[in-house]
Parts: structure tokens; sequence; C-alpha cells
């Protein structure tokens, strides 16, 4: 029988301490990026940090380079091509969940006076904050309010780029735009090992990195307890996704979500598909591929309870996937679950719902965090 996994309490929040002035003689914490591919970080000198982000799966990277400088650090002889940042930073635009997952896990959302769609927020400090205007509303992508985000006073808008877009009118604003590229990496631990940008902008550093740590702890021990089951214990195929507008919407083999499968001991059903992001697919396709998989995700935020009958309602054809017939759905509904603004700093419960999942023996007892089985 597999030895029974326990995973540790992981948290960035807690009592604050004055941070001191980093001067020559004052001791610094490391940052530096071991998972993430899309940041990365030098200490130029003490108080000053060199911050590069860029797309590391893009064919022709645009680098946007930050020279983060500590307060009481001398901000001259900066490299060329960086922008001066002044840290820790007291007012950000979030324009995501993703982004802001990592301020509410270092207990920094005060610091976060704009955000853009409201529709999946549950944290009770960010509705406070939009309740008292605190934080504001700016908008949504495509389609942002200049003058909310001017009144803002923002000193740094997160963006994510590839995304709706709208940008324009932020780069016109002339306000500092980093862009957030958790999102683009393929690997969980390098989108969890973002939060050390957003604890190098709050000056929260030793808690990201302890935060950090303790994820990449509990991930990799759960990884190791699935490699460690013995060769005769099955892997089952899980498909993923669901029709929109007349395609089935899933993610790359080489995705995010699918090396989550793969680390929960299961086989994906586009293993062989080399995209590291959405794909697009026709149903004949995804019959041909995923019909007879075990096991089937979905992810959506329906209105009531979501129920085989409403799953085959979308779809009579659906009752035909193996999956639906054995009663093996895994389900997460987006409207009652902190999904968004909580799994992209832990991989490592989105990982323990999977492998409770496929390998309960593994997780007795455990309490799925997001997803669990259709009942």
């Amino acid at each position: 029988m597999a030895a029974t996994l326990v995973m540790s309490a992981c948290r960035g929040g807690g009592a604050k301490t004055p941070r001191p002035h980093m001067g020559p003689d004052t001791a610094r914490v490391v940052v530096s990026a071991q998972y993430a591919r899309n940041f990365s970080v030098t200490e130029l000198r003490p108080g000053v940090r060199l911050l590069t982000v860029s797309n590391a799966e893009s064919s022709h990277p645009t680098p946007y380079r930050y020279a983060l400088i500590a307060e009481g650090a001398p901000s001259d002889s900066i490299p060329q091509g960086y922008e001066p940042l002044r840290v820790p930073m007291q007012r950000i635009i979030c324009m995501t969940s993703l982004q802001l997952a990592s301020f509410i896990a270092l207990d920094e959302t005060e610091r976060v006076c704009g955000i853009t769609s409201t529709r999946h927020l549950f944290n009770k400090s960010m509705q406070q904050q939009l309740e008292s205007g605190q934080t504001a509303q700016i908008g949504i992508e495509g389609n942002f309010d200049h003058e909310t985000i001017i009144a803002t006073g923002p000193q740094l808008i997160l963006i994510s780029p590839s995304k709706r877009g709208g940008y324009d009118v932020l780069t016109e604003s002339g306000l500092p735009l980093m862009p957030h590229l958790g999102y683009q990496e393929p690997t969980p631990l390098g989108q969890a090992e973002w939060i050390k940008v957003a604890g190098m902008l709050t000056g929260r550093e030793a808690e990201a990195n302890r935060y950090f740590d303790c994820v990449r702890s509990n991930y990799e021990k759960l990884a190791q307890g699935v490699r460690d089951l013995p060769d005769d214990v099955e892997r089952p195929t899980v498909m993923s996704g669901d029709m929109k507008g007349g395609h089935w919407y899933a993610t790359g083999g080489r995705s995010y979500l699918a090396r989550i499968f793969e680390d929960a001991g299961a086989r994906y059903f586009l293993a062989d598909n080399e995209d590291t992001g959405g794909v697009n697919l026709d149903f004949e396709t995804v019959y041909a591929q995923g019909a007879e998989a075990e096991y089937w995700r979905i992810s959506n935020s329906f209105q009531g309870e979501f129920t085989y009958q409403a799953l085959s309602a979308q779809d009579s054809r659906f009752a035909d996937f193996r999956a639906y017939r054995e009663r093996k759905v895994i389900y997460c509904n987006m409207s009652q679950r902190p999904f968004y603004e909580s799994f992209p700093v832990r991989p490592d419960l989105l990982l323990a719902d999977f492998v409770h999942i496929f390998h309960p023996t593994l997780l007795p007892g455990h309490r799925p965090q997001y997803y669990s089985l259709l009942e």
C-alpha cells in the first residue's frame, strides 16, 4: 500500500515588521527564479535589483527591464534600458485575478488600488476595499476607464499583454506598466514562483520566498509519491474541456494543466500535442481521442447545481463518453470556489485534488479545494 502523504500549510501573511533600509551593511534577501522562465532577477548592488520580464515561449521575445530600487538606496548608475521603480510600492493595479492571487497570499491587498472584473472575487479584504473605495474597479480589458485609473494614483500597473488588450490608453497615460506573464508559464511551479515578483514590489521578499518554498515542497512531495507508486498501479487517461461556440476548447499537451495531470499520475488525452496554451478542436477529433478516457475534467461558472443531466442537456453526445457513463467527471464551479484568486500560487492544492481522485490511497481524507467528482 502506498504511503500516506501529508502536506504543510503555506502562509505568506502574518505580522509585518518595518523593513530596514537596504544599504551595504544590511542583510539582503536573495531572490531568484528557479522554475519560472518568464522573469529573471540579478542583484546590481545592495538595494538595487534588476528585473527582466519576457515571454520565453515567443520566437521573438520583447524584454521589459526594471531596476527595483529599495528605500534608502541610491538611484544613480542604473544601466541603460532599465526603468527605475522605487520599492516597496504602495499603490498597484492588478488587471487579472491571477495577478491578484500573489497579493492575497502575501496579505498585501491594501496595496492593490485597482482591479478589473470582480466576477470571481471571493477574498473578503478585497471586497471590503471595493466597498470602502480603497480599491477601484477600472473597467475590463479592452474597455478601461482611463479617468478612474489616473484617479487611483498607481505607481505600477500589472498587465497581461497577450490578452484582449486596450493597453494603448494605458501607454498614453505615461504610468509604469509591467507585463505579468505568470499565466504563460508552462509549469505549475513556474507560475507559482511569480509570487516572488509581488514580494519584491511590496517589500515582502522573505515572505514570498518562504511561501513558495512551502508550496514547492508540498508539490514535489505529492509528485514523488505518485512516481513511487508500483508499476502495476493504473495511470488513468483524462480528457479536458468542453464545447464553446461550436468548438471544443482544451489545453495543449505541453500546458500547465497537462503537467498537473502527469504529476498526478494520469495520462492526458492530448499528450502528443505540442501546444503550451489552449487549442480548439472539432468534436470528431475529441471523440476519437477522448471517448474512452476514464476521467473528464470540466470547469465553468454554472448558475445553480451542475449535474450529469445538466451536462448532457448541453449536448446529448456527451452521454456517449465513458467518463460520463461511469460518473467520473471532475468538476470545478468557479462561481462557488475561489479558483482564480488562489490556484496560481497554490498548484500543490490543485495537484492534491487530482491525486486524491486518481490515486485516493495517497491522500485519504483529503478535502477538495477546487475539483471533485461530479455527483
